[in-house]
């Protein structure tokens, strides 16, 4: 290893340190690592800081602002009215029915989506406990059907991470935001099945009572925040139309990059959100985390660290390695650093170039490493640990044998899914 690659490599280390211990504020990490690698001389301002003029970052941040809207229409409302109807009727179907219908609203706030995840945990729990269908047996499946959108046409925040990954590796043939799509599918397939099968294995037994906050969550919307249905409509076409143009990116070239965020504006003008919640959103600390990571990224790259590794990892694997378990290989290590350290984005961007560029050692087209492995990185959650899986647990009241008993088997499952299905749609050889 050269000096520049020693030097790359710390920087690295220490924000990942700092994104584990919370140090500093989530976001703030990757911009002082940025910082070091200018100071350090392993990187230009340009080269440091190209985060934020990430073609990905742009369009991603824009499209923030949208969702912002998004999560003021009457969709939830109607939801928790949906849901409290099937838990009174009870049994397996309903069961079944209520998973269908908070994945096919994950479809719209889109996977991952904190405020859906906090909303669905907050109506399970002010829903009271009845015998014929356990909030208990609720609350990890839905929980965690937050995370898996039936049918993943949101898919801007993992598309644009894989995207940067690829090119911070040195691949540059692009990849079709459609066929991303479908490697979700497989990967909310998965976790369907799972899901499904799981229903007796979970518990009966009361869990946690609601507090002020989850009731506040679980009331709605404010009526005073309430949006008219002229609104409603605005916003449903500016959401509909951003992910049309996200989906023929190639297509449209730079045009689909800046629809988002112009469609942020005009939900501005028509008073469905607030400069003040544009800005918010464009700039939420997500957003930053991913923008200042690149820059990390890149430097790794640059100084020969990543093909360096991937060169190693190839050679270990040999020149017969089979692809599928290259990609599971690497989207078990990835969602497992992401499950220790609470770090998703952070553990992708180590992660996902070295799976980027072991793949191109081995004369294996990368994209469905880049995919797989990007989607993995939100998939650890065989451990309580942090975010979700966390509040799951907490909520649920569950002991550490019935969260295992669900997750470990859910983990397994989605991760063959998910590098299956990115091995099919993105054919290696």
């Amino acid at each position: 290893m050269t000096t520049q690659m020693i030097l790359a490599l710390a920087v690295l280390v220490l924000m990942i340190v700092l994104i584990m211990f919370d140090v500093l504020p989530f976001g703030a990490p990757p911009l002082l690592a940025d910082f070091l690698l200018v100071v350090l001389g392993l990187a230009d301002i340009k080269t440091a800081f190209g985060g934020f003029t990430n073609n990905s970052v742009v369009m991603i941040a824009g499209f923030m602002a949208v969702m912002a809207a998004l999560q003021k229409t009457r969709f939830m409302g109607k939801l928790k009215e949906t849901m409290i109807s099937l838990v009174t009727k009870g049994g397996y179907k309903s069961y079944a029915l209520l998973i269908i219908i908070v994945m096919a609203g994950a479809a719209l706030a889109g996977g991952g989506s904190t405020g859906y995840y906090v909303l669905i945990l907050s109506l399970i729990t002010a829903i009271p406990y009845q015998k014929q269908l356990p909030t208990s047996k609720l609350m990890m499946p839905l929980g965690f059907a937050t995370n898996h959108p039936l049918i993943p046409f949101n898919v801007a925040l993992y598309f644009g991470v894989a995207t940067t990954v690829l090119e911070s590796a040195g691949w540059t043939a692009g990849m079709s935001m459609a066929k991303f799509s479908l490697v979700n599918f497989c990967l909310s397939l998965g976790f369907l099945v799972w899901a499904l099968m799981a229903y007796k294995l979970l518990p009966d037994h009361p869990i946690q009572e609601p507090t002020v906050d989850q009731k506040k969550n679980a009331d709605g919307l404010d009526s005073e925040n309430a949006l008219t249905p002229w609104q409603e409509n605005v916003t449903i076409f500016a959401f509909g139309a951003s992910v049309v143009c996200m989906m023929l990116m190639n297509q449209l070239g730079n045009i689909a990059l800046a629809i988002p965020g112009l469609f942020g504006f005009i939900l501005i003008l028509t008073k469905v959100i607030s400069f003040k919640e544009f800005r918010e959103n464009y700039f939420a600390p997500v957003m930053i985390m991913m923008a200042g990571v690149v820059g990390v990224a890149d430097a790794l790259a640059n100084t020969g660290f990543t093909a360096m590794v991937g060169d190693a990892v190839a050679a270990a694997l040999g020149t017969n390695a089979n692809p599928f378990i290259v990609i599971f290989l690497f989207a078990a290590l990835t969602s497992t650093a992401a499950c220790v350290t609470g770090s998703n984005m952070g553990s992708v961007y180590i992660f996902a170039p070295i799976a980027v560029a072991t793949c191109m050692a081995l004369n294996l087209n990368p994209i469905a490493a880049a995919a797989a492995v990007t989607c993995a990185g939100w998939q650890g959650h065989y451990m309580p640990i942090d975010g979700l899986p966390a509040l799951i647990f907490g909520m649920g009241k569950y002991s550490m044998k019935e969260f295992w008993k669900f997750t470990v088997p859910m983990y397994i499952i989605r991760l063959i899914f998910l590098c299956a299905g990115a091995v099919i749609i993105f054919p290696m050889k």
